[in-house]
C-alpha cells in the first residue's frame, strides 16, 4: 500500500531516515532537499510499511488507499515527479554515521537566542553532544516556538504538530528556557559571552519587505507580519487596528502567507472558532467583518507565482469560499503544475450564492499606489504587466500603460521577509542578515535560521541549517581558549514548567468552549499563567 505526501513539507528528513527502502525523495544531500516545496514518494518502490508516517512530525503522510477526494490531486504530484526526476540508485538511507567528539572534554555551555525552530533544532543538535551539557535558550516572549505558534495558519493544524517534537526536545537533560528576557535590551551579549562558550542566534527575519509606493503608510494598509501575529494570537499585535467594514481587501504578493491571510479574512469564523486557535479578539472582529472578497496580486504569471502547489491545491479545496482566477487565458496554456491546476480552477463555475465570499488571484498585475479617502484606505491603483523572457531566463514583469483600481478598505503587503539589525552584530542591509560564514559571525558568537540564511526555506529546513551552524560551534570549542568567568542565574529553571503551566491552561480553556486551544494574548495574563516567575529587576548571572 503505497503512501502519499499531502501537504506543503516540513523539510525535517525524519520520513527520509526512516524509510527502509529510500523511496523518499529529495533526500538529503540530492539536489532540491531543503528547497523543494515538498517530498515524495516513489509508488513503485514503497513497501507500504508506515515507517514514514510514525516518523512525520506533522502528520502529513496517508496510505494511498485513505486519501480524501481533496488530497488526491498528491497522487499526480508523485507521479509526475518521478517521470521527471527519476532515482535509480536505491541504497537506504537509514545509516547512521559515527557521532563527532570534540576533542576537550568540556563540559560546556551555550546560549540560543531565540526559541523558534531554528533555535529548537538548533538545541537539539548540540545537545546530542556529551560534552555540551546545557543549553539553555532564550526569549524575549513568554512563550515558545516562534513562527509555529504565531505564523502558520490556524487553519494549518497539522503543520503546528511539529511542536510534539519540539516538546521531545525540551524535555531533554540539560535543556533550559530563560522567557521573557530580551537579549539586547534586557541581557547584553558580553553578559552572554562572560557565562557561555558560544552563543548562537535563531532570532529570525521579523519585518516585511516595503512596497516603496505612495500611500503605503495609510491608515488601513498593513504588514503580513502584523495580520499574521494578529489572528495568531502575538501579544504585540493583539490591539491591532483591522478594518475589515469594506466588502474588498487587497493582497499584494502571492507566496504562501499571502494565500493564508485571504483564507483567514474569508473563511466561516464560526468554522474558525470551532476548529482553529485562531486568537478570540481576532475572532470577535472577523465575525463582524464586512469582508465579501479578497484579491491577490501576482506582478508575474501563473507559471512563476511564488505560492507551493500544496498550498494552492488547499486553496483549491476550500468549501466555503469561491476562488477565482483572473488572468489572460494565454497565461495558463503553460504545462507546468501551477498552470495546468490554476486552469483548472480557473474552468470552475462559481458559486450562485451572493452571501458566499471569493478569493481572487490577479496575474501580471502590480500595485502603483495605495489610495486613501479621509485618511484611510479605499484602493489600490494597480497596472497590468507585460511578461518578458530576459537573456538568462529570468521572467520579468514591464508595466503597461494599462491601470485600474480595484475599490478596498483594507490592503496587506505580503512581498517577502527581512531581518533587522540585531544588537552588538554586525548587519548587512540588502541581504537583511548577519554576515556569516557556516554560521559563524565571530569568535563564540553564531547565527541560525533566517538570520543567517534569509527568509527562505520551511520549518524542517531549519534542522540541516543548525546541523551546519552546530558543527562550526564544535570547531570553536575544539580550538578556542575562551573562558568563562560567570554562570546562569539558577532561578531561571522555572521557566519550562512555567510554558507548560501556560500551555496546559490554553488546552483546558479550548476543551471547555469546545475548541482545540484558546490562546493566551495578553503579556499580562500570560505571566500569570506562569506563576512562579523571578521579578524583574533579579540578575540572570552571578560570578563563577
Amino acid at each position: 500500500m503505497p503512501h502519499v505526501v499531502t501537504q506543503s513539507c516540513c523539510a525535517d528528513a525524519s520520513c527520509v531516515v526512516a524509510c527502509p527502502v529510500n523511496c523518499i525523495h529529495p533526500a538529503p544531500g540530492e539536489p532540491g532537499f531543503g528547497t523543494t516545496e515538498m517530498l515524495f514518494i516513489d509508488p513503485a518502490t514503497c513497501v507500504g510499511c508506515s515507517a514514514c508516517v510514525t516518523a512525520c512530525p506533522v502528520g502529513a503522510i496517508v496510505p494511498d488507499s485513505a486519501l480524501t477526494a481533496e488530497q488526491l490531486p498528491f497522487l499526480e504530484l508523485n507521479a509526475d515527479y518521478y517521470r521527471e526526476t527519476p532515482h535509480a540508485e536505491r541504497t537506504p538511507l537509514a545509516l547512521v554515521p559515527e557521532q563527532r567528539r570534540l576533542r576537550r572534554p568540556g563540559p560546556f555551555r551555550v546560549a540560543v537566542v531565540g526559541a523558534g525552530p531554528a533555535g529548537l533544532y538548533t538545541a537539539d543538535e548540540l545537545l546530542t553532544h556529551p560534552e555540551i551539557t546545557n543549553v539553555d535558550v532564550y526569549e524575549r516572549l513568554l512563550t515558545p516556538h516562534g513562527l509555529v505558534r504565531h505564523g502558520v495558519a490556524p487553519d494549518h493544524p497539522d503543520t503546528k504538530g511539529v511542536t510534539a517534537a519540539f516538546r521531545d526536545i525540551e524535555d531533554q537533560p540539560g535543556f533550559r528556557y530563560v522567557l521573557g528576557r530580551d537579549v539586547g535590551t534586557d541581557i547584553t551579549l558580553a553578559e552572554l559571552t562572560s557565562a557561555y562558550h558560544a552563543v548562537v542566534y535563531a532570532v529570525g527575519a521579523s519585518t516585511d519587505r516595503p512596497l516603496n509606493i505612495p500611500g503605503e503608510d495609510s491608515r488601513g494598509s498593513l504588514a503580513a507580519t502584523d495580520i499574521v501575529g494578529w489572528y495568531n494570537g502575538h501579544p504585540e499585535r493583539a490591539d491591532l487596528e483591522v478594518p475589515l467594514d469594506h466588502e474588498r481587501a487587497v493582497v499584494v504578493g502571492n507566496g504562501n502567507v499571502a494565500l493564508d491571510v485571504a483564507r483567514i479574512l474569508t473563511r466561516d469564523p464560526h468554522w474558525l472558532a470551532a476548529n482553529t486557535d485562531t486568537a478570540s479578539t481576532a475572532l470577535t472582529a472577523l465575525a463582524d467583518s464586512a469582508v465579501r472578497e479578497v484579491h491577490i496580486l501576482g506582478r508575474r504569471g501563473p507559471s512563476d507565482a511564488a505560492f507551493t502547489i500544496p498550498e494552492l491545491i488547499g486553496l483549491s479545496n476550500l468549501r466555503d469560499v469561491d476562488v477565482i482566477v483572473d488572468a489572460d487565458p494565454a497565461l495558463l496554456s503553460g504545462d507546468d503544475r501551477r498552470s495546468r491546476l490554476l486552469a483548472d480552477i480557473a474552468s470552475r463555475r462559481p458559486s450562485d450564492t451572493a452571501s458566499r465570499r471569493r478569493i481572487v488571484l490577479r496575474f501580471a498585475t502590480s500595485p502603483v499606489a495605495v489610495l486613501t479617502e479621509g485618511g484611510r484606505v479605499s484602493g489600490v491603483q494597480v497596472v497590468r504587466n507585460e511578461l518578458e523572457i530576459g537573456t538568462d531566463g529570468t521572467v520579468r514583469a514591464a508595466p503597461t500603460s494599462d491601470t485600474d483600481v480595484i475599490p478596498a478598505g483594507l490592503v496587506v503587503r505580503s512581498v517577502g521577509f527581512r531581518g533587522q539589525p540585531v544588537a552588538d552584530l554586525p548587519f548587512d542591509a540588502v541581504t537583511g542578515t548577519v554576515p556569516n560564514v557556516r554560521g559563524r559571525v565571530d569568535d563564540g558568537v553564531f547565527v541560525v535560521g533566517w538570520i543567517k540564511r534569509g527568509a527562505r526555506g520551511f520549518i524542517g529546513t531549519n534542522k540541516s541549517d543548525a546541523r551546519e551552524t552546530v558543527e562550526s560551534v564544535l570547531d570553536h570549542l575544539d580550538d578556542s581558549v575562551h573562558r568563562v568567568t560567570t554562570t546562569p542565574s539558577s532561578g531561571r529553571s522555572g521557566d519550562l514548567a512555567g510554558w507548560r503551566r501556560l500551555d496546559a491552561r490554553e488546552l483546558a480553556d479550548g476543551r471547555a468552549a469546545g475548541r482545540p486551544r484558546a490562546k493566551i494574548v495578553s503579556y499580562t495574563d500570560q505571566l500569570a499563567a506562569h506563576r512562579a516567575r523571578e521579578t524583574k529587576g533579579r540578575g540572570l548571572f552571578r560570578r563563577a
